[in-house]
């Protein structure tokens, strides 16, 4: 009985979490979609100021989980979920408040910040909260918050784009907000894990020093790299995708791309997750290299709309496994207490992925166009694979071969 509930994954605070995670990313991608148009029509932005105010929060969530890093072992890590989520909250209150379009850039950096901070919280909790022998399977049913954010979000603000106002928006965003806070303030945090094993000397030295190690783990660094290229392509899609289906004439498929992709990748985690714990993360990270090339290909040729949804079945069975796989191996690769530094230090590389991809592809998109650009896409991805095999592939191997 004992060994049952040292290994049960689904209690009560993982599904809590789970859910503050999902409510947070669901306003995250509420707003994405909808924000840029408010800008244009509130305040007469230009169309660079609008893609500034969309852009500029992941910039925010970048500086937010930067700084989260460092700190969040020290105030602890439900208390730090606790402040992101109340200033979470007053963020996404502002927005009802007219002052100027810079108001609005600012406010942008400064919630994106606050999102950094609760969802990486959150995401150290989980790890903290999901039992050992579970670690991958367990990231993989968490990230389906995440998923699930990134389907209905998109769907939800562009029906309520359409159909409500503004101010109706902000408000729904607001009560998730409140909803997350409240179970935030429920939610158990067990005690993180001490490491013990330090010298007497090393535990006598308490001259604080200045390094990176305080703000980044070098140990997720390398899976860090790969992430941040593979959400380059992913970037790609979820900012020129319709850009791309107006051109070919194809906006209604488009419209159903990322429901088809969240479907794909919800239906595969519970084979995925277990699977990587059993066989480890090659096993799933090998073949998603090539499915997720495949996947930018059949975009860059696409010329129908079911071929655009059979590139997002494949690429949410590739990158969407891809994202909790490499998540987990953060974790897996660094000491319990640098879980929540691990953790940070894997969604600043991401979110720069996300982040840095349309402005640097804005560049070579107008000389290539969409479709040329995509297939770039999937050479980008391949290359990654093999960065991937010297960077943790041969290491994992050695590993499992030694076991």
């Amino acid at each position: 009985m004992q060994e049952t509930q040292e290994t049960k994954l689904w209690t009560k605070d993982f599904i809590f979490v789970s859910l503050i995670n999902f409510l947070l990313t669901l306003v995250f991608y509420l707003l994405v979609v909808t924000i840029a148009t408010y800008a244009i029509d509130e305040y007469d932005a230009s169309v660079s100021q609008s893609g500034l105010v969309s852009g500029v929060f992941i910039i925010g969530a970048l500086i937010g989980r930067f700084i989260c890093g460092s700190i969040i072992d020290k105030i602890g890590r439900k208390q730090l979920l606790i402040l992101g989520a109340v200033l979470f909250i007053v963020m996404t209150a502002l927005y009802n408040v007219h002052v100027g379009v810079g108001f609005l850039i600012l406010l942008r950096l400064v919630h994106g910040i606050t999102h950094g901070m609760a969802s990486t919280a959150a995401g150290t909790i989980v790890a903290q909260i999901i039992p050992a022998p579970r670690k991958a399977e367990g990231i993989s049913y968490y990230s389906m918050s995440t998923t699930l954010a990134t389907a209905l979000g998109p769907f939800i603000g562009l029906y309520m784009l359409q159909h409500t106002t503004f101010p109706v928006i902000f408000v729904l965003c607001l009560i998730l907000g409140v909803i997350s806070f409240v179970i935030s303030m429920i939610l158990k945090v067990p005690v993180a894990i001490k490491n013990t094993t330090k010298e007497p000397a090393q535990i006598l030295e308490k001259k604080p020093r200045i390094s990176i190690k305080n703000f980044i783990e070098p140990k997720a660094v390398p899976i860090g790299i790969i992430i941040l290229l593979l959400g380059f392509g992913y970037s790609s899609v979820l900012t020129y995708i319709n850009f791309y289906a107006t051109e070919l004439n194809l906006v209604t498929a488009a419209s159903f791309f990322f429901l088809v992709y969240s479907i794909m990748a919800l239906i595969s985690r519970p084979f995925t997750g277990p699977l990587m714990d059993r066989k480890g993360a090659n096993m799933i990270m090998y073949p998603a290299f090539i499915l997720y090339a495949i996947s930018m290909y059949l975009l860059s040729v696409t010329g129908s709309g079911w071929l655009l949804l059979v590139a997002g079945a494949i690429m949410g069975l590739s990158f969407g496994n891809m994202q909790s796989a490499t998540q987990a191996i953060s974790i897996k690769e660094s000491a319990p207490e640098r879980m929540g530094l691990a953790t940070s230090t894997f969604f600043i590389f991401y979110d720069a992925g996300l982040g840095l991809s349309p402005y640097l592809l804005g560049y070579i998109t107008p000389y290539t166009g969409y479709g040329n650009m995509y297939a770039i896409m999937a050479g980008v991805i391949l290359v990654t694979g093999v960065l991937y095999i010297f960077l943790h592939g041969l290491k994992e191997t050695r590993r499992r071969k030694l076991a």
